[in-house]
């Protein structure tokens, strides 16, 4: 008996299922134990075989990946891949199908004569064999009873307005905001409850594919109320904006409070990393900055929440309970740079009062 991860591909393509079979079976710790030609199929066998994690295509007969995701993850919740192509319309689906349950997005590799195949094989390895090791909830129905929002260290002064909220020092100019894992089903719902006016800038980080953030900053901005695009170097940063990182830079913000981008090498394997974002809105903004860390896995972000702490500014971890994966909030708590700790649905509402209650930030 083995120890092997036990993955389920579900994929439409013989060639293109043989090739993730192919690149599955060869990796170290993974071992294919069954192959569906539909939604259907990959939804009974997950009844049968019980799989640790599944590849999942979108576009599939019968019951597409993104059904096929939703109903697994309702009635026995186990780690999805979507592996995909990169056109348009895939892109906005596999968005879709991260809000269905699914963990990770990855472009489908090409075959073995393509000059990136190595590396894109190694990456889907790793991608499903740290994905197997999530522990999921179902998810869907009634939602899950939070806790009560928390301060995890002692306010300085009593809150204002009764609830258990932590006063910001100064008044908020800005808000940046970083997530991984189950962060763009997350975004999406933070950034759909805060209003088209909201007061300040938002420059936010998420760890996604390559290929993926102008669809991803579309798939937003088209359900949120804040205009949602992607950063562009040197552009000023303006109120009910959210700026996304691009594709492989950093984001930070100038003395100018305009968009800076780089290059620059990875920070903790990350780029853009959160760390970078962080840690250069706490040098601009200082004890002004509102700095958010959600959803996703590893401590990517804590450099530069220490950074925002340093300088006075406020720190806001995702719970637990709300979490996809409790890995960079936890860090950051851990750490002992939370401020708050809150539930997905009551962060929107405490960043616009703190917004409300202490007006438009001067320029």
């Amino acid at each position: 008996m083995t120890n092997n991860i036990r993955v389920l591909v579900a994929e439409d393509s013989p060639t293109a299922r043989d090739l993730l079979v192919a690149i599955l079976s060869a990796a170290s710790g993974l071992e294919v134990i069954g192959q569906a030609s539909n939604g259907v199929e990959a939804v009974e066998m997950t009844r049968r075989l019980r799989p640790d994690v599944i590849t999942m295509d979108i576009q599939m007969p019968g019951l597409d990946g993104f059904e096929a995701t939703k109903r697994i993850m309702s009635e026995m919740p186990t780690p999805i891949v979507i592996i995909s192509s990169l056109d348009v319309t895939s892109i906005k689906v596999s968005l879709e199908a991260l809000q269905a349950g699914a963990l990770a997005v990855l472009p489908k590799p090409l075959g073995p004569g393509a000059p990136t195949y190595e590396q894109s094989a190694r990456y889907v390895a790793a991608t499903v064999r740290s994905m197997s090791q999530v522990k999921l909830v179902r998810r869907w129905g009634d939602a899950p009873p939070y806790r009560t929002p928390l301060p995890v260290t002692a306010p300085s002064q009593a809150p204002s307005g009764g609830g258990p909220w932590l006063a910001a020092a100064q008044p908020t100019r800005i808000v940046a905001i970083a997530a991984s894992t189950g962060g763009p089903a997350a975004l999406r719902k933070l950034f759909g409850a805060l209003p088209a006016d909201f007061a300040v800038p938002i420059v936010f980080v998420q760890h996604i594919a390559l290929g993926f953030a102008e669809g991803f900053a579309r798939w937003l901005d088209e359900s949120s109320p804040l205009r949602v695009k992607v950063a562009v170097a040197g552009e000023p940063l303006r109120p009910g904006t959210a700026y996304l990182a691009p594709d492989d830079q950093h984001i930070g913000v100038s003395e100018r409070s305009t968009v800076v981008l780089s290059g620059a090498a990875q920070v903790g394997g990350f780029r853009p990393s959160a760390s970078f974002l962080f840690d250069s809105v706490a040098r601009r903004f200082g004890s002004s900055t509102m700095a958010v860390i959600l959803t996703g896995m590893g401590r990517d972000g804590v450099d530069g929440l220490m950074e925002v702490k340093a300088v006075g500014g406020t720190v806001i971890a995702q719970d637990e309970a709300s979490s996809d994966i409790f890995g960079m909030p936890a860090a950051a708590i851990a750490a002992g740079v939370a401020d708050m700790v809150l539930p997905l649905d009551l962060i929107a509402p405490r960043l616009r009062q703190v917004v409300t209650d202490r007006g438009r930030p001067s320029p």
